[in-house]
């Protein structure tokens, strides 16, 4: 062990004199030169990293405390960086340098640093006079290579980290914490490009076995914010995986809705669909996980404006769209249904959750007589009542305001006196909260101008 730090001390000295060398003279002999000790030093930074990745930053500064440089001078040698396994072990050996929490200045500007010599290397912006002479000299055209050259070092990496994903129990192959943080963190300005989205993709899929959410809340907010902006495209798997791993997100992303409905000078319900589909919040909530902070924001936002009719509105079109992606993603449901209303019986559920269109006409009647007396018994019975109360049934029942919008036509229709089941249905959908005596009085008396305001 004494004996390979020897030789990795002796071989840090040899490369850091070759790259200065290679670095000062840009003669066809010093390119003749780097091509032919490549693949030695790429040897080397393999061993290099080995060493790194078992210290800190600190450490890591203390042994070797020209590393920076030494970096630096690979990274900004073309000939070195014409190669996909030199651009891995440099990014992997810089990942080291970083702190995952900085407590100084100096070692937040050599994050910072780190970053943007990453970024260099990732974004490829430049491209020298020698790199053009080397690829011409392989047939590639400038315009061909360095987007060749990206996505083949983003899929090896992606590729790495869906291996660390199906091997996360081989302790010996799985990539540490460090690394997996390290990595959200370099990913972070690079969030936009588009080559890069695989590797984002397999980071946020890519689930360590920690108790603690090992990526960088930045990596996740940036990746939102681009989403929200409309800035990348991403599989709706990655989307779910990041509004499950990051809740702030989820958050912001309902928030963002918001917004966007409140700022918009009308609202018709065509609009309100674009706006609820375009967010892809419907299809993620497909995940009862994600369904249930959803619709718990809504909940919020109907109590704060008093039953306002525009979100209840909101609530029903994003209701519409929701059960639409369901039924698209999965033929049959795979989540139980008391997942997504864990506090209403199943069978009002199941009921409310079929399209009043798919009813025959002549049924309708009777299946507005048989959801009335659900709900009644859940409200009014006490024994066998629902969890949440009147106001959990209520906010179920505004879900699907296709079941109350027919309630209004059967009452419309009605040419003698109107069923008392149907009168208690649009008492409660107006007046939740009233107690039992109270709504029959609304039943009798009020009927008439309740449909009006309908």
């Amino acid at each position: 062990m004494a004996q390979d730090s020897v030789d990795l001390s002796c071989d840090y000295q040899f490369w850091m004199q070759k790259l200065s060398v290679w670095e000062q003279a840009s003669t066809l002999g010093t390119q003749q030169d780097t091509c032919v000790h490549l693949a030695r030093f790429q040897e080397f930074l393999r061993k290099m990293y080995e060493a790194l990745k078992e210290m800190d930053s600190n450490t890591i500064f203390e042994r070797f405390p020209t590393i920076d440089q030494l970096l630096a001078k690979a990274c900004w040698n073309p000939f070195i960086l014409a190669y996909d396994e030199s651009q891995k072990i440099l990014i992997w050996c810089l990942c080291c340098l970083i702190n995952k929490e900085p407590q100084n200045s100096r070692q937040s500007k050599l994050n910072s640093w780190v970053q943007g010599v990453l970024s260099h290397i990732l974004s490829a912006l430049r491209f020298d006079k020698e790199v053009a002479l080397f690829t011409q000299g392989l047939g590639y055209a400038p315009i061909d290579y360095y987007p060749g050259l990206l996505k083949n070092m983003v899929l090896s990496l992606a590729s790495e980290l869906r291996e660390n994903h199906l091997n996360g129990f081989n302790t010996q192959r799985r990539m540490t914490p460090e690394r997996l943080a390290s990595l959200s963190r370099v990913c972070v300005p690079l969030i936009t490009l588009p080559d890069v989205d695989p590797l984002v993709e397999a980071l946020l899929v890519c689930h360590g076995h920690e108790p603690q959410e090992i990526l960088q809340p930045e990596f996740f907010e940036a990746i939102n914010e681009a989403i929200l902006l409309k800035k990348i495209s991403l599989p709706m798997s990655a989307v779910v995986c990041l509004w499950l791993r990051h809740l702030p997100s989820l958050e912001k992303a309902m928030l963002h809705l918001f917004e966007k409905l409140i700022s918009s000078e009308r609202n018709c319900l065509r609009r309100i669909e674009c706006f609820i589909k375009d967010s892809l919040l419907p299809q993620a909530a497909c995940h009862p996980a994600i369904f249930r902070v959803v619709d718990e924001m809504f909940r919020c936002a109907l109590l704060e404006t008093d039953g306002a009719p525009e979100i209840i509105a909101t609530i029903q079109v994003f209701t519409q769209c929701f059960l639409e992606a369901l039924e698209k993603e999965n033929k049959q449901l795979r989540f139980a249904l008391k997942t997504y209303f864990p506090y209403t019986s199943p069978s009002l559920a199941m009921v409310l959750l079929q399209d009043p269109q798919d009813v025959p006409r002549g049924r309708w009647l009777q299946t507005l007589k048989h959801i009335s007396e659900l709900l009644r018994e859940a409200v009014e019975d006490q024994t066998h009542g629902s969890r949440g109360g009147p106001l959990e049934s209520w906010f179920l029942f505004i879900h699907f305001g296709g079941w109350a919008e027919m309630v209004a036509e059967q009452l419309l229709r009605s040419a003698a006196e109107p069923p008392a089941a149907l009168l208690w249905l649009l008492a409660f959908y107006y007046s939740p909260h009233d107690g039992r005596q109270q709504r029959a009085q609304t039943m009798v008396s009020s009927w008439h101008g309740a449909l009006t305001a309908w």
